[in-house]
């Protein structure tokens, strides 16, 4: 009987409790923010260095989808934008040889314009010159709106290559948070589809405790406060951790059936989030007891 009275008031980190004293003031069940990472293109998994279980830090290279055809797709489309650009060469050149006749043409006018006024040139030739002027100026214009057709099927291509740059670089997969890889659903040389799950990532290193609690202790608790959280070392004892509640809902709800709360016969509980620290023991979904500091 000794031994069993020293049990109980010894001081330890890993406590046990009687039947006579409640260890907790509210229970719950561990979760993370997990994020599924979906494939961005489609193709063939040629490279996919993952494992369940794996750290990863943010922005980490983990895999690559195949890209020949996409590649394939853009040399082609820069091999039209090149006809493309060989066209409005051409035209630009064709623009320069009109100005230049148009130039002549200038000359020519004033020429006969000026024989005109001293008697030298009949009416016929001076509108003759005006009108092969006006013609060419015409044509100059007529051809100056290729180029405006020619530029805007340039920026239809330019389009569809930044379109074919931006597919090849989602290719690369990319891990998005630092995190453990939780789930793993392709393995290399798979074929992956665009928004087809690769795997579920989360962090770990502080993880999330889901909490409800009644009315009555909603008073007793605050965004920031410190309380110990207690999970099963084994039958009798727990092992201790510290954690800091950061989000208490504002509104009520009925008390989940996986969740005894401190009242069980309380139906409208709040949920309560606590952030804990974590050593590498707990879990997502492990059952977790808190005391209020």
């Amino acid at each position: 009987m000794k031994a069993k009275i020293l049990i109980c008031v010894l001081p330890v980190l890993l406590v046990a409790c009687n039947g006579n004293e409640k260890v907790s003031d509210a229970s719950g069940n561990f979760e993370a923010k997990e994020i599924i990472v979906s494939a961005e293109a489609q193709g063939k998994l040629l490279e996919f260095n993952i494992e369940e279980g794996d750290k990863l830090s943010k922005d980490l290279v983990v895999g690559y989808i195949d890209t020949v055809p996409l590649s394939i797709q853009k040399e082609q489309l820069q091999a039209q934008k090149e006809v493309v650009k060989t066209k409005l060469v051409n035209v630009k050149a064709q623009i320069e040889v009109q100005e230049e006749q148009k130039d002549n043409l200038e000359v020519e006018k004033n020429r006969i314009n000026n024989l005109y006024k001293d008697n030298a040139a009949t009416q016929k030739q001076l509108d003759e010159i005006e009108g092969n002027y006006s013609v060419l100026e015409k044509q100059i214009a007529t051809t100056k709106t290729q180029i405006s057709f020619i530029s805007k099927e340039m920026d239809v291509y330019n389009k569809q290559i930044k379109l074919i740059d931006d597919k090849i670089s989602r290719a690369k997969i990319t891990n998005p948070i630092n995190g453990t890889v939780l789930e793993k659903y392709l393995e290399e040389s798979e074929i992956a589809i665009i928004g087809k799950a690769l795997y579920k990532i989360a962090y770990l290193d502080e993880i999330e405790l889901r909490i409800y609690v009644s009315g009555a202790q909603l008073s007793t608790i605050q965004i920031g406060q410190k309380v110990r959280v207690l999970i099963d070392k084994d039958e009798e004892l727990y092992k201790e951790y510290q954690g800091e509640i950061f989000w208490i809902s504002d509104q009520t709800e009925f008390t989940p059936k996986i969740i005894q709360t401190k009242e069980e016969r309380v139906n409208m509980v709040y949920a309560v989030k606590i952030k804990v620290k974590n050593d590498g023991k707990l879990k997502i979904g492990m059952p977790a007891e808190v005391k209020f500091i």
